[in-house]
């Protein structure tokens, strides 16, 4: 596919995004860079590329809320990874810092237990406030490392676990790996929207540290709304030719 046939359209509906059929509201560009003007350069590579980004914590450690407004003022869609975790009452506080700011969705730790993702739920019912995203088991992780924290079981049934919590809570999308995302929609339903990290090019090996990781016609077919992306795209030689196959292979899913 031609990079320059896939551009931004019109904008979308921020309460939205796992029914679409439009490959460009599937997509998450991560910009993990250590500062704004590093993302920000990706992002004018990108040429309009994609519609939505994730800016984490390294990024928001450096940049703060003024990079997620540059990129709202650009007209992209902001996925904020803060994986926040903590007693319920700092949780709250900090879903409440962040509303209003222009973040459509935002990670807390499904790990931190009900009472904590109920704030959390209660905090972002709030005008302006992000769609929230329980994070299940970090794709870096592995049974070994699981077994390593007390966790004696697979990482399918931590995830399933996690995942029927956070449904319990109130929480509206999970974050989990390709490898339990079809369990998890099976089990959560046709509604819950499902966020996948790890994805790699067809054909692409390992080699970091990621380890529960899929194609991206993979996790489309078994399930996920939405796929982050990362090295694959932002450290590619061409960044907008690498979304724009990345992009195929999620139109060819669907």
């Amino acid at each position: 596919m031609d990079d320059t046939t896939i551009r931004i359209g019109v904008q979308t509906d921020r309460q939205s995004g796992s029914g679409s059929l439009d490959p460009m509201d599937r997509l998450i560009v991560a910009l993990d860079f250590p500062s704004a003007n590093a993302a920000m350069g990706l992002v004018e590579r990108l040429e309009g590329s994609c519609r939505w980004f994730k800016v984490g914590m390294e990024l928001y450690y450096a940049a703060g809320n003024r990079v997620i407004e540059e990129l709202r003022e650009r007209g992209y869609e902001v996925f904020l990874d803060l994986k926040l975790h903590d007693i319920p009452n700092t949780v709250t506080g900090a879903v409440r810092s962040v509303t209003g700011v222009g973040a459509s969705l935002l990670t807390i730790h499904a790990g931190g237990g009900e009472r904590m993702m109920r704030a959390a739920a209660q905090a972002a019912r709030e005008p302006g406030a992000p769609n929230l995203l329980a994070v299940t088991v970090l794709t870096s992780m592995d049974e070994v490392e699981l077994r390593a924290i007390g966790v004696n079981e697979t990482a399918s049934s931590q995830v399933l676990r996690l995942a029927r919590l956070a449904q319990a809570a109130g929480i509206g999308g999970l974050v989990c790996s390709a490898e339990e995302v079809a369990a998890v929609r099976a089990a959560m339903g046709p509604e819950v929207r499902l966020v996948v990290p790890g994805i790699r090019p067809a054909g692409a090996g390992g080699g970091d540290d990621q380890r529960r990781v899929a194609s991206a016609a993979e996790a489309i077919a078994r399930g996920a709304s939405m796929l982050v992306v990362g090295r694959p795209i932002t450290q590619a030689a061409d960044p907008a030719r690498a979304a724009a196959e990345i992009l195929a292979e999620i139109a060819g899913a669907l």
